[in-house]
């Protein structure tokens, strides 16, 4: 029997069947609880030009997804780090091989639009950090017209202030210079190589991870700065800087500005300070265990738990903080090839991810915030492009008008 519809059914069937579209396109929308930018470093198929992966955390599940029109250009070759605003309208993203910032604006749909390049004061950027309306880059060699790779110097730190529509104003002055050199007072012509850079949550002081290439083994340490109202430094600790172990690989500190913690490659170690008007001390049982070659470092939002990646385990090393001390919570958890990144969403506070530079692939975890544990998420890891190399995150729905 063939059923017939009049006028007026049919657009009762199209009113409806619109109702439940317009339902699930909300449903669907509110289940995205985070965007998260991964940038990799060689996009398929080409050399060195980036790419920039955009995914949505799923709020329920914890499920990574890449938007419909992600990946995007980074607007370079070779990015190595990102950062985001403060307000979460802009991602800034480092392209080593082109000494460059490229400053994206995000949409509310996550997507993300190039709008301004700033040339970076030294000779290959290799980490970034955001605070307030400064954004801070560590470069690998000075702006010297005789650093190369084949004849390395050492690296600097510049401090770029950040308009309110997150376009890079011109780098702030030291003297003459526009940046802060990283100097063994010691040895001055010992070379420096920094590796990452870290803001206390307070914005007071910066931290740079560096060490020694001269001598073998190296020598790790950590460069202090105090930061006054328009992001200029100050060398803490009449510019010596603390000892940091053989190589260090990443920083990171706490919520509270009260510890900071520098992974150890070589030694597979995790160093602990606590800090007291700048200066770093080094805590009781530090430096604490980790797994082979940490490259990465997080604390979680509520400071009760770390999270380090060990690129050549491909795992990640789980630990309680109490008074600044990381006590291993025993198993570790599995992630994609030679992890180099870690984040944790900014909205729920509960998901983690690491990018993975071997297995061109996002790991996705579900943090339990009683006990610190890692659940894998459903179908991880995320196909990326080819060696991801960093990770930032903003939370969705919540972007500031």
């Amino acid at each position: 029997m063939r059923m017939k519809f009049n006028k007026t059914s049919q657009l009762m069937l199209v009113s409806a069947a619109s109702l439940l579209a317009a339902g699930l396109i909300t449903a669907c929308a509110t289940l995205t609880v985070d965007f998260v930018y991964v940038a990799s470093s060689r996009a398929a198929g080409a050399s060195n030009y980036g790419e920039v992966d955009v995914f949505e955390i799923n709020s329920e599940s914890g499920h990574m997804r890449q938007i419909p029109t992600s990946p995007f250009p980074s607007g370079g070759r070779n990015p190595v780090a990102e950062a985001v605003s403060k307000n979460y309208k802009t991602l800034f993203v480092v392209n080593r091989d082109d000494n460059a910032i490229v400053q994206f604006t995000i949409g509310n749909d996550g997507k993300i639009y190039p709008q301004n390049t700033t040339n970076t004061a030294g000779i290959f950027p290799i980490a970034v950090s955001v605070s307030g309306s400064s954004l801070f880059v560590v470069d690998t060699y000075q702006p010297l017209p005789t650093c190369s790779d084949a004849a390395p110097c050492s690296g600097s730190i510049a401090v770029y202030p950040i308009a309110s529509t997150g376009q890079l104003g011109a780098a702030v002055a030291n003297g003459s210079r526009n940046y802060w050199p990283l100097l063994l007072p010691a040895n001055p012509a010992h070379i420096v190589i920094p590796t990452s850079v870290n803001v206390l949550a307070s914005g007071a002081a910066v931290y740079v991870a560096a060490y020694d290439s001269t001598v073998v083994p190296h020598a790790g340490y950590v460069f202090g700065f105090s930061v006054d109202s328009t992001g200029a430094l100050s060398p803490l600790n009449g510019g010596v800087p603390f000892a940091a172990g053989i190589q260090p690989s990443a920083i990171a500190s706490d919520p509270s500005s009260a510890y900071v913690y520098v992974t150890d490659s070589t030694a597979g170690k995790v160093l602990g300070y606590s800090i007291a008007s700048g200066l770093l001390s080094p805590l009781a049982g530090s430096p604490f265990p980790a797994g082979d070659q940490p490259s990465a470092m997080v604390i979680d939002p509520s400071g009760k738990f770390a999270y380090v990646t060990n690129a050549l385990d491909s795992t990640i090393s789980a630990y309680a903080v109490a008074s600044g001390v990381l006590s291993p919570l025993g198993a570790t958890f599995s992630t994609g090839s030679q992890p180099v990144a870690i984040g944790i969403d900014p909205s729920a506070k509960h998901f983690l991810y690491t990018a993975n530079f071997l297995g061109n692939n996002v790991s996705g975890f579900e943090l339990n915030t009683t006990t610190g544990s890692l659940l894998t998420t459903q179908n991880s890891p995320f196909t990326a492009n080819a060696q991801p190399t960093a990770v930032a995150a903003i939370p969705h729905g919540s972007v500031p008008k």
